[in-house]
């Protein structure tokens, strides 16, 4: 190995392209510097509007990938690679992953799309695809639930954009409604004033708005009344089991009967006369049936019999043959010993 012209061959390559290799680093450095200065910028642009914090530091990612991306295809091109070929081939990758990643690139962008858009926040309690609870954490992919039973469910993002989403937390106030139904002979006045009392009673219910009751419906064995009242999000269940409660005892106590479903019945005593055709069953008449006609049990029986015999004449032929053969040996014996 001659050292000298490997020394010699270093120093020729940097002196023939010392030009090239400064604009490189110059771009490179200049290319970094370019780089944070765009991310500081991004940041702090960001940091002001009201994107939450999650999807803020998805999109930074985003666009440094992209970033050094271009960088490192503006350094390549630089040095004399050429890059159609990284770009063909880098197109084809980035498309054959979307493909196989459609269903997570979806439930990402779903992901962005609800926490950039404030759809609901952890703590919510929601209902959505048949199922409800209280959120507990949101992220690109998932959203998670706690039901009431303390069951976790675990929903795709783009099932819940796909679907339509009750929010039942989104407010800090709730209305709670309320159907009564009493006898028809009740007194109208009592009865709004009793639920109306009720609600009153409970500190947890708002008096502004008041708490309102109303003849609604005139029922096929009852009068029902519709009511309402407005509480705190989380007071909801507290609150409409109390007042259930009290206005049943209220009703009670105060001679309001709740009715229950009642069935009429009568006795017939006229004679029921139902018309009849014809004058009974005919005659039996049997089907005449072909001689040739068997059953299955006969037409097994035929065909065990059918098998037996096959089965005797081969071992006869059998026989006969074995016999035939013993009688051409023992004569051919006896002419061999004559000679």
């Amino acid at each position: 190995m001659n050292w000298n012209n490997i020394w010699n061959s270093i120093t020729t390559f940097f002196h023939d392209r010392v030009w090239n290799i400064v604009i490189f680093f110059a771009i490179l450095v200049v290319g970094i510097i370019v780089i944070k200065i765009v991310m500081a910028a991004l940041k702090k642009i960001l940091s002001k509007t009201k994107m939450e914090k999650i999807a803020q530091q998805f999109l930074c990612t985003i666009v440094k990938f992209v970033l050094w991306l271009v960088l490192v295809l503006i350094l390549l091109n630089r040095i004399g690679v050429d890059i159609t070929g990284l770009l063909t081939a880098f197109s084809a990758v980035i498309l054959a992953v979307g493909m196989a990643l459609q269903n997570a690139i979806a439930n990402v962008a779903n992901g962005i799309i609800i926490i950039s858009s404030h759809m609901f926040k952890k703590g919510d309690y929601i209902v959505v695809g048949g199922v409800e609870g209280n959120i507990t954490d949101i992220n690109f992919m998932f959203t998670t639930l706690i039901t009431v039973d303390n069951k976790r469910i675990t929903l795709p993002n783009s099932s819940i954009i796909n679907s339509n989403v009750t929010n039942l937390g989104a407010y800090p106030k709730r209305r709670v409604d309320f159907t009564f139904s009493v006898a028809y002979e009740s007194d109208v006045d009592l009865v709004k004033k009793i639920v109306t009392d009720v609600m009153a009673s409970d500190g947890r219910i708002y008096l502004d708005p008041a708490p309102f009751c109303r003849l609604k419906t005139l029922g096929a064995s009852s009068i029902d009344f519709f009511s309402n009242c407005w509480c705190d999000n989380s007071d909801y269940w507290d609150v409409y089991y109390y007042v259930m409660e009290n206005v049943y005892n209220e009703f009670k106590r105060n001679n309001i009967s709740v009715p229950y479903n009642q069935v009429e019945m009568r006795e017939r005593k006229d004679v029921v006369k139902m018309p009849v055709s014809g004058k009974g069953l005919p005659k039996r008449v049997e089907k005449v049936r072909e001689e040739h006609e068997h059953t299955l049990k006969e037409a097994i029986v035929n065909t065990f019999n059918k098998v037996g015999k096959e089965k005797k004449n081969k071992e006869k032929i059998k026989k006969e043959k074995a016999s035939t053969e013993k009688t051409n040996k023992e004569n051919s014996k006896k002419e061999k010993n004559k000679k």
